[in-house]
């Protein structure tokens, strides 16, 4: 049986492990004030549920099945591309750009909701459309983990803005890698569906139900036309823009 990879780990570095000089755009907001009122905290959700305390191991979830997942989620770059430039910022090309970003951007950090993972290749930078919609993906995934008696985990967020140095650096060892990442618009972030965050080793759950269980949400999401998904095997993520 599966055993969902357990870190809790948090990532303290201000920035990923980037070319040398790259900084934080100017033009950046507070992560809360991107935060829609619907987003319920973390504390609020689960009162709602009646939670089994105590140790669990390999604890199963009821799953609602939405499909084969590379069938379900198979929304083109070319398709994400197309809002990915409506919504977002002008690529970043020199150190320049990052004084003078088109939009403003969110500082994404590690939270109730997800966890940033260490990044080598994205600067934890996203447009607020994007940061709203992480946020409610983190949200509505620790709810279904309620409804299902389950709690203990986050998503985890493994890629952000990229640049065009970062992605042709990427792009040698990511076959997904295109020269038109829509990473580069900050609309867009990979969620891992093979690696969550939990808070206590002693409580896990079976990482194909942790997957699946992401999967349903994203499925809600995508048919409110909230966000386009690829899902990417060999990388083992979630590939999601935000469409609004």
């Amino acid at each position: 049986m599966a055993l969902a990879a357990c870190s809790g780990g948090e990532d303290t570095s201000e920035f990923d492990s980037l070319a040398a000089g790259a900084v934080a755009p100017a033009t950046t907001v507070d992560e809360s004030s991107s935060s829609p009122a619907d987003i319920p905290a973390v504390s609020d959700i689960m009162k709602k549920y009646t939670i089994k305390q105590g140790p669990r191991y390999h604890d199963r979830l009821h799953i609602n099945s939405v499909g084969r997942l590379a069938e379900v989620f198979n929304d083109s770059n070319y398709a994400q591309y197309v809002f990915a430039e409506a919504i977002g910022i002008r690529p970043i090309h020199t150190l320049a750009d990052a004084y003078h970003t088109t939009r403003p951007m969110v500082h994404i950090v590690s939270n109730e909701y997800y966890l940033v993972d260490s990044l080598t290749h994205s600067l934890p930078f996203l447009v607020p459309e994007a940061a709203r919609l992480l946020k409610r993906i983190g949200a509505n995934f620790i709810d279904s983990l309620g409804s299902r008696g389950a709690d203990g985990y986050r998503i985890k967020v493994t890629s952000l803005l990229r640049t065009p140095a970062t992605v042709k650096r990427l792009r040698r060892v990511n076959v997904n890698a295109t020269d038109s990442s829509t990473h580069q618009f900050g609309t867009t972030f990979d969620l891992s569906y093979v690696k969550f965050a939990c808070s206590d080793s002693t409580r896990t759950i079976n990482e194909e139900d942790l997957k699946n269980l992401l999967a349903e949400v994203l499925f809600d999401l995508r048919n409110e036309q909230a966000c386009m998904v690829k899902f990417e095997r060999k990388t083992g993520c979630f590939h999601i823009t935000t469409t609004h």
